[in-house]
């Protein structure tokens, strides 16, 4: 089932595709015109995508599958990144991997929250 982009991935994207760079602007012009696919079942909050390609101009990011922006994150004891993919220059998911020993479970809510504190650093490309 396809339904409208969940505001808790709409504030990561909006976080995280908020540089001047021409691939970013892109992709941030694409996030109204998304819906999602599926969402992990695990609770993570990795969100997949679905995209009216025919609505939006492709990013300059090339045919294959790029992580276009990524940052790392600390939150407590848990740690993790967030990445999101574009495929053939159109916003395709957003994936949230969490590192902590515990197998604790961080949520696209969190991530935004921290992401919006400043507790999460671009990582180098």
């Amino acid at each position: 089932m396809i339904k409208a982009i969940p505001t808790d991935a709409a504030g990561v994207l909006d976080v995280l595709l908020s540089s001047s760079d021409p691939v970013q602007t892109a992709l941030r012009n694409q996030v109204p015109h998304l819906q999602v696919a599926a969402r992990c079942t695990c609770g993570c909050g990795t969100t997949f995508f679905d995209l009216d390609t025919a609505a939006v101009q492709p990013a300059p990011c090339g045919p294959g599958t790029v992580v276009a922006a990524e940052a790392q994150f600390q939150d407590g004891d848990c740690c993790g990144e967030v990445l999101v993919f574009a495929a053939a220059g159109y916003l395709s998911w957003l994936e949230v991997a969490s590192w902590g020993r515990d197998n604790t479970i961080t949520t696209l809510a969190r991530v935004q929250q921290v992401l919006r504190q400043g507790r999460a650093r671009p990582l180098d490309s």
